[in-house]
């Protein structure tokens, strides 16, 4: 029981957090495709490769437009990471652990989920209003979870879900435009190059604090820098990589006699690697590739994660204090 619960604690964030996230991506796409030149590619289909979903998308869709794009990413019922989809599962783990989470944020899931059915009134407004209100959804849900949730067991495995989903979206929509977006170099540094500049903040929500940290041009090395490494914005990747290390570190609550085994050798590993490195090394070095493998370190940590805590072989790993139980 133990091991379910934590379990649908994990995803239930991981699935809220990547339904907020792909309603933060549409959203700026759709307001970035108003703002761009006449003729100019509008980069849909990046979205696509962001989500890691593009062959499932070419199987799919029937054809490759800003329409088929939008619906496939989030109302198709066929793409189990739609943002349709991923409420639906989140809600599943929900009603699941009904005694362990409290009313309200039940409440909150279940009626972001059933104002997602087809039919309901959302679907009748402009789709921009469509997105805000399921972004708005999604992080209501997150500050209800926060303010009612006591802070036990509970509490961190539905930060550490969240987290490890936020690092990897943040990550992954940074490589879509250094990978996948790169101008030409007669478009470097012009219109429409710093707008997919300002529609990368935006759409990790980050161009204020942007603005308010760094203080200076945008720029492709300052724009990666906050946010990959900057250590207090919320959404960078290094700040998750250490909220994700404290939180195991609040659940491992007794160190493990002997040396560190593979999940904390890993969280170590990340935090160190992405805490003292800097921008240029990083880019000089290959940002693709080091995103890449950073995507694939995440990975690894959540098999880890999932062998240690979310399997019945292992459950003697969560701590046995009665003040930290989940059921």
């Amino acid at each position: 029981m133990l091991s379910r619960v934590a379990d649908s604690l994990y995803w239930i964030n991981r699935y809220v957090e990547r339904a907020e996230n792909i309603s933060r991506f549409v959203e700026v796409s759709e307001a970035m495709a108003l703002d761009c030149p006449p003729g100019s590619a509008e980069p849909w289909l990046p979205l696509v490769d962001a989500s890691g979903d593009r062959d499932l998308f070419d199987r799919l869709a029937v054809g490759q437009n800003p329409k088929d794009v939008i619906r496939f990413l989030v109302s198709d019922h066929e793409n189990p990471n739609s943002i349709v989809s991923c409420i639906a599962m989140a809600r599943e783990n929900a009603r699941q652990i009904r005694d362990v989470i409290t009313t309200e944020m039940w409440e909150q899931i279940n009626g972001l989920y059933w104002s997602l059915q087809d039919g309901e009134a959302i679907w009748q407004e402009p789709e921009q209003e469509q997105l805000r209100d399921i972004r708005r959804g999604c992080q209501l849900f997150y500050g209800i979870t926060d303010a009612t949730l006591s802070r036990d067991l509970s509490w961190l495995f539905s930060r550490l879900g969240r987290l490890i989903e936020r690092a990897d979206k943040t990550s992954r929509i940074l490589d879509v435009k250094y990978f996948l977006l790169l101008p030409s170099p007669e478009e470097v540094g012009g219109v429409l190059d710093e707008l997919q500049w300002i529609a990368l903040l935006r759409s990790a929500g980050a161009y204020q604090m942007f603005r308010q940290s760094m203080q200076e041009a945008i720029a492709p090395s300052a724009v990666a820098s906050f946010l990959l490494l900057d250590p207090i914005f919320p959404r960078s990747v290094r700040c998750c990589l250490q909220g994700i290390s404290d939180t195991l570190q609040q659940i491992q609550r007794q160190p493990v006699p002997g040396p560190p085994d593979d999940l904390e050798c890993l969280r170590g590993q990340l935090l160190a690697r992405w805490s003292y490195v800097r921008i240029d090394a990083l880019i000089g070095s290959g940002l693709h590739e080091a995103i890449d493998h950073l995507q694939s370190d995440l990975n690894r940590l959540h098999q880890l994660i999932h062998e240690r805590y979310f399997t019945l072989a292992d459950l003697r790993s969560i701590p046995a204090d009665p003040a930290c139980a989940l059921s």
